[in-house]
């Protein structure tokens, strides 16, 4: 049966994916550079937007421009704990993702 982006996959077996991907990149942080996260983080953005997982595609933005700013990596934990909540909501609209967005904004403003 066809997942409901036509690709075949669930939604579930999607968000499994992504989940496991951010949880070996929250494993590796400490151990990688800064370059390599950003392509890490770039390959989850890419499949939370073809899945439609509007919030994560917005969280995965807000990463990115932390690592790019090449600050310590090490928060880079807390933000990846957003991203799992943000793959995990219910509400994949452009108002769950503006919320996501606020949330982003102010913990750069932190």
């Amino acid at each position: 049966m066809m997942g409901s982006d036509g690709t075949g996959e669930s939604v579930g077996d999607v968000r499994a994916q992504l989940w496991a991907r951010i949880a070996a990149l929250d494993v590796s942080v400490p151990y990688t550079p800064a370059a390599d996260l950003i392509d890490r983080v770039e390959a989850i953005r890419r499949i939370a937007h073809a899945h439609g997982l509007t919030p994560a595609v917005t969280v995965t933005h807000f990463i990115a421009r932390t690592l790019v700013s090449g600050t310590d990596s090490s928060p880079v934990h807390g933000w990846l704990a957003m991203l799992t909540d943000a793959v995990a909501s219910e509400r994949q609209d452009y108002e769950a993702a503006d919320r996501f967005a606020m949330a982003c904004s102010a913990r750069l403003a932190g």
